[in-house]
């Protein structure tokens, strides 16, 4: 039935109001409108952090069918499409926190998290600390590799050679520097970046 309705067309553009209380009446039709308007943004917004094709399908999925079940009680205090990001949002904390994410999506967050651009709030400014206080406890030439990547932004060949080392040492002092991110900082610091780049 879901599948059916999401390939339904809908001809007359309506409010996300007016599809809500349609929604509630249980109009498949409604359903439909709704899921054809976000599905894209939504499964975009949860592959930009997990990248995994089908655990942002199956979440994208879950949230209309829950959406779908739970209309009679639903009840939306903020726009629709603030809700529904909510929602992915959440299941997508919940699978970083259960610990479904690789060592390669740490480094991927991490490294947007170290490109310089429009993350000026308190959060950023608070998860930069943190890091800093990370990287002052690591060895000093892999103290120096990393800031010289992360902070003065030079290649790993440019690195190697201001430093008259290899680029696999550039390589090494940077994976060991990562890894003890990812142990002191843990999966809290996995949630408040993707709380950052998913939104």
């Amino acid at each position: 039935m879901l599948t059916s309705c999401f390939n339904m067309t809908n001809k007359v553009a309506i409010s996300d109001v007016e599809l809500i209380a349609q929604l509630q009446l249980g109009d498949e039709t409604a359903l439909a409108a709704i899921y054809r308007k976000y599905w894209q943004q939504l499964y975009l917004s949860a592959y930009n952090v997990l990248k995994d094709k089908l655990a942002c399908e199956d979440i994208i999925q879950e949230l209309f069918i829950k959406l779908w079940n739970n209309r009679d009680n639903i009840e939306i205090n903020v726009s629709l499409k603030a809700y529904l990001y909510a929602a992915t949002r959440y299941e997508v904390y919940r699978q970083v926190k259960n610990g479904r994410v690789t060592a390669d999506v740490f480094d991927r967050l991490f490294e947007c998290l170290q490109t310089p651009a429009e993350y000026e709030n308190i959060e950023y400014k608070e998860l930069m600390a943190r890091v800093s206080l990370v990287v002052s406890t690591l060895p000093d030439k892999c103290r120096e590799v990393y800031k010289l990547s992360r902070e003065d932004y030079l290649s790993h060949k440019q690195i190697a050679s201001r430093l008259n080392i290899s680029t696999k040492t550039v390589e090494n002092h940077l994976t060991k520097a990562l890894r003890q991110l990812r142990t002191s900082l843990g999966s809290f610091f996995l949630l408040q970046m993707a709380l950052l780049l998913l939104w």
